[in-house]
């Protein structure tokens, strides 16, 4: 937004400036549902005459003093500033304003619960939405100690980073004596990012943690009242505890703050937050419904994502949001780890290979690719690098550095980066010398080439045998792609030999032996495979040592697709699919082809993140990768083929309802059609397969989609179904309507309405854009997206314009007759090259697409 930004300059230079002591914030959530009551006591050094700004955004600023001077917040304060002259050695600064409720999943996010009529507040502050609370230096360098004082009504209790205390009864803003106060105690020094209010009739339960130092920890888990019953408490609180030990033993630092509390909150904009003692998680990880086993394990991940931030994030902070991938990449790399030896989900590092690491891989080969450690000029760089380079790119490196200066070194050097910086800011740079100092090794090639460089490079494998098919050459070929900037790297990678074992329907493909070695420059031999029989699958990067894009040798990849399901492990399938995937994107292999492997590996693979994510990549030949006419040829096939995979799947099994699902997700037959409606109705039923509320909405949104049911069997079903998820999957239904009018009714609604609730507008841009059926529905809308694009970035939040510049974009329309979107957005990146940076890499992003798409299509059709 115009006046809300923040650069790295300006940054630095207040914190050359000023330095931070502490917080004193009362708040007073009485006084209805527009705006609360906001007081700020800031106590600050700085150098004596200077000049600086503090940050605040509030619809109503009442008064400003400093030092004792009254300062005119007309004359002071504007757009998301007030301008401080005239500074001392030592100063206090009191800000009293009236501050907005959100309903965007930023600053303090207010929600009233369908269910029972229930409010629930949450603040979420990650990267510059403390100001929308409090007035605050909003950096993460300026940490200071923060006490909050919190007025709520007398229902309430609030949760923050400091342990709750008893309340005072008080009256509240209209007089009533309805009322109580929390007076909290002063927190640890903590970045404002990480601090939290949670306010309202949370419910929960709690246990304990006594920490490596002897202290005990206080632990609570709370959702609001009508999920209350199907929180699974015990489980998350043992998963928490078992994390708490895991960290404070591989870190060799006991935790750092007075307790810890878990907080499921509704309409979340992300997947959790790692406020200090206080975590913000999406409350769609209690479930109601059965989830797949893939989402439970997520919430694994994710919590114990979470808990590694509170050594490496909050206790030590980034300097500035250019290592921000930092936090990020740790956190991911040290949970999958995590969830791998503690939990149930000892293959967790195939989940990301498939899922994670697969993520980053798209989003490195867009033309906003950046380097894992980014330049960061403003808020608006890092506000758009929360994408799958700074997350999974930056894990799968982390894995990289781990083996390449060794475990026990690493987190030796991460033991010492944070008893060198603990409570303060740490670059880099910092966790570099700690490495090297413990390693020996210097890390100044291998941060450039990997941290410092954007892209990434191609592995190929190349191997030639003889008349008896015994190996003569072997060696593999690293390239740069046309489209990438990387350079050439240095990596080690495994070749994995797989030959039939058994016979007939018992044959399997098995690794009878492996190779490992260190591949650098153009052209690396392979002595260990010559003179051996030739495996029938050779598979490059082998247990998923590396990041690069894998090309197999011709026969591997024509055998390995072809008797996809007979590969005894889920790793190496996973591998051999994701290289014939990304060949997919890059044009190089028809989209039919893998989908047809992908359909055979459902057959025999059990892993549920796998599953997963092959049904989505499923979804997106039917949806995108396949032109339109072989599209209409395929898709009735390929739902009579995940039917009958429903069918034959064990009864009950998370496989059965992933597949349930894709048949309603992809049904086109009236046959289809029936089933999928005998699924809902009672009428037809598969052994073992329980139709709770979730599924009843993904039954009947396929079914709306496809034009079996309208308006009508919505209304019923959102009665049924009185919840926020009841009120927000029927608005995801009615936008799935295939008629003309919906479609343009559901866009004027997501364009023109800027009440809409953030997760009410995710569920309704996955409505519009649900038209695997009809993709001729979204063509009028190309033209009028780029008429759009000013006025959405102009009037919208940050995270609700970017949501909708992503969402309201449909590579649908690609191969249709009379579309062409790829030059919609050409035509606009032309006439607004001096737009925001992040507005135009949102633009290019959704062409990058749109072109990879297109690339795809035409490998289909051999044009």
């Amino acid at each position: 937004m115009p006046g809300q930004n923040l650069t790295r300059l300006e940054a630095a230079d207040r914190s050359a400036t000023v330095h931070t002591q502490s917080y004193d914030v009362t708040l007073d959530l009485t006084r209805g549902e527009t705006v609360f009551g906001s007081s700020t006591t800031v106590r600050f050094t700085s150098t004596p005459g200077s000049s600086t700004f503090i940050d605040l955004i509030a619809p109503v600023v009442h008064s400003i003093s400093l030092n004792g001077r009254a300062l005119d917040p007309a004359e002071v304060y504007a757009d998301s500033r007030i301008t401080l002259t005239g500074l001392a050695a030592d100063n206090e600064l009191v800000v009293i304003a009236d501050c907005a409720y959100m309903h965007t999943g930023e600053g303090l996010h207010r929600f009233t619960d369908p269910a029972d009529g229930e409010t629930y507040l949450y603040s979420q502050f990650e990267v510059p939405d403390s100001r929308r609370v409090f007035a605050v230096f909003e950096q993460p360098d300026l940490k200071a100690s923060f006490t909050f004082t919190v007025t709520t009504p007398s229902s309430w209790t609030v949760l923050s980073n400091s342990p709750t205390p008893e309340p005072t009864p008080t009256e509240n803003s209209d007089g009533s004596g309805d009322a109580h106060t929390f007076a909290f105690a002063p927190t640890e020094p903590m970045s404002s990012y990480v601090t939290a209010i949670v306010a309202g009739p949370y419910m929960g339960a709690t246990d304990e943690y006594v920490a490596s130092d002897g202290r005990t920890v206080p632990l609570g888990v709370y959702c609001r009242k009508s999920l209350v019953e199907h929180m699974d408490s015990a489980e998350i609180l043992d998963l928490t505890k078992r994390g708490f030990a895991y960290y404070e033993d591989l870190f060799a630092t006991p935790y750092a703050f007075t307790k810890y509390d878990q907080i499921f909150v509704p309409e979340f904009n992300a997947g959790a937050m790692e406020n200090a003692g206080c975590v913000t998680h999406r409350d769609d990880y209690i479930f109601r419904s059965r989830p797949v086993e893939a989402r439970v394990e997520r919430r694994a991940v994710t919590i114990l994502h979470e808990l590694a931030h509170m050594w490496f994030g909050d206790m030590v902070t980034m300097t500035w949001w250019n290592d921000l991938w930092l936090n990020e990449s740790f956190a991911e790399f040290t949970s999958t780890l995590a969830t791998a030896e503690i939990t149930r989900w000892d293959q967790a590092w195939t989940t990301f290979q498939t899922l994670e690491k697969g993520w980053a891989y798209n989003q490195d080969q867009l033309s906003s690719t950046h380097p894992v450690a980014a330049e960061i000029n403003d808020l608006h760089d890092v506000e758009v690098n929360f994408d799958g380079i700074t997350y999974a790119k930056g894990a799968s490196v982390l894995a990289a550095l781990v083996g390449y200066v060794g475990r026990e070194n690493f987190f030796t050097g991460i033991q010492r980066y944070l008893a060198a910086h603990a409570y303060s800011n740490a670059e880099l740079g910092d966790l570099l010398r700690k490495l090297e100092a413990v390693s020996g090794r210097d890390l100044s090639s291998w941060t450039r080439l990997w941290l410092q460089e954007a892209g990434v490079t191609t592995l190929r494998l190349e191997v030639v045998t003889d008349a008896d098919g015994v190996i003569t050459q072997a060696a593999v070929r690293q390239e740069i792609p046309a489209d990438s900037p990387a350079s050439l790297r240095p990596h080690r990678v495994a070749i994995g030999s797989y030959s039939p074992t058994g016979r007939g329907a018992d044959t399997r493909l098995e690794r009878t032996g492996c190779t490992e070695l260190d591949v650098d420059g153009e052209l690396t031999q392979v002595p260990e495979l010559v003179g051996a029989k030739r495996a029938d699958v050779l598979v490059l990067n082998d247990d998923d040592l590396t990041y690069a894009k894998v090309r197999l040798d011709e026969e591997s990849l024509s055998h390995g697709l072809t008797h996809i399901e007979t590969f005894a492990e889920s790793l190496p399938r996973s591998i051999v699919l994701a290289s014939a995937w990304d060949m997919v994107r890059d044009g190089e292999l028809a989209a039919s082809h893998f989908l047809k492997a992908a359909l055979q590996a459902l057959d025999v693979e059990e892993h549920s993140s796998v599953i997963q994510g092959l049904l989505g990549r499923i979804t997106t030949c039917l949806s995108a990768f396949l032109p339109p006419a072989v599209r209409r040829d395929l898709a009735p096939g390929t739902a009579d083929r995940l039917l009958e995979l429903a069918r034959t799947a064990q009864a009950g099994s998370d496989k059965q309802l992933q597949l349930v699902r894709a048949v309603a997700a992809h049904a086109v037959t009236g046959e289809q059609l029936d089933i999928v409606a005998g699924f809902l109705e009672g009428t037809s039923a598969l052994e073992g397969l329980d139709v709770d509320q979730d599924l009843r909405w993904d039954l009947l949104t396929g079914l709306v989609a496809a034009g079996r049911f309208g308006e009508d069997r919505i209304h019923a079903e959102e009665a049924r179904d009185r919840t926020t998820t009841g009120r927000e999957r029927a608005a995801e239904a009615r936008a799935s309507i295939p008629t003309p009018e919906a479609k343009e009714a559901t866009w004027r609604a997501l364009v023109d309405d800027a009440s809409m609730p953030n997760e009410t507008q995710v569920r309704v841009l996955r409505g519009l854009t649900s038209v695997e059926r009809r993709p001729d529905l979204l063509v009028p809308f190309v033209s009028e997206y780029v008429e759009a694009i000013d006025s959405l970035w102009s009037s919208r939040t940050f995270h609700m314009a970017e949501n909708l510049l992503t969402g309201l974009w449909s590579c649908a329309t690609v191969g249709l007759d009379g579309a062409d979107p790829a030059a919609a957005l050409e035509v606009w990146l032309e006439s607004h090259a001096q737009a925001p940076a992040a507005l135009r890499r949102i633009v290019r992003e959704n062409l990058d697409d749109t072109r990879r798409v297109a690339r795809a299509q035409a490998a289909e059709t051999g044009e």
